[in-house]
């Protein structure tokens, strides 16, 4: 018996005017590797330690990426400082700590110069898939998304995962339920 191959085109939601060829696009431009964002963030270590079981299981190759960007220092005030350095220093810690020392073989790295959110957006159209931490270094800590992380879900050119960081809770200070708190 002879199998057909079955294409499939699923879509959520609505399609506007243009959309259709910009998707059809992109299903021809990515490239079979997974793509994460990492800023020395547990939240990015997590994500790394996820992209990589996705990989495995995808048999797609995993890069790694964090960004930089030169903050407006005084020539006369500079120390001996280089964010980039800097920023290779923190990629290298979180490949370190997601895999204490044992990274995946077909792992590579970069440290790329410019914002994170333009940057991976950037790098996502070559991608099969685009993981990030729910939360960086950023300011509000209250927030389900970083803004990177929403920048990217709403703008990548692939499937984007964000993964969350699993948080424990003190099990003497949580509320306890008893019987009576379960009945109305």
């Amino acid at each position: 018996m002879e199998s057909t191959p079955i294409s499939a085109r699923v879509t959520f939601g609505p399609v506007a005017s243009g959309e259709e060829d910009d998707r059809e696009a992109m299903s021809n431009t990515h490239s079979h590797r997974i793509v994460v964002g990492v800023d020395g963030s547990e939240s990015s270590v997590d994500a790394l330690r996820y992209a990589a079981r996705m990989a495995k299981a995808l048999d797609e190759p995993l890069h790694v990426v964090t960004t930089w960007t030169a903050p407006p220092i005084d020539p006369y005030l500079a120390i001996e400082w280089s964010p980039a350095e800097f920023a290779r220093e923190a990629l290298d810690e979180s490949i370190q700590g997601a895999f204490a020392g044992n990274p995946p073989h077909d792992l590579t790295s970069e440290v790329l110069l410019g914002s994170a959110a333009r940057t991976l957006i950037g790098l996502s159209d070559s991608a099969s898939m685009l993981v990030l931490g729910s939360r960086g270094h950023g300011g509000f800590v209250g927030l389900l998304l970083g803004s990177v992380s929403a920048a990217c879900a709403e703008h990548a050119h692939c499937p984007v995962l964000i993964v969350h960081t699993k948080k424990t809770v003190d099990t003497e200070s949580a509320p306890s339920s008893s019987d009576e708190d379960l009945n109305p």
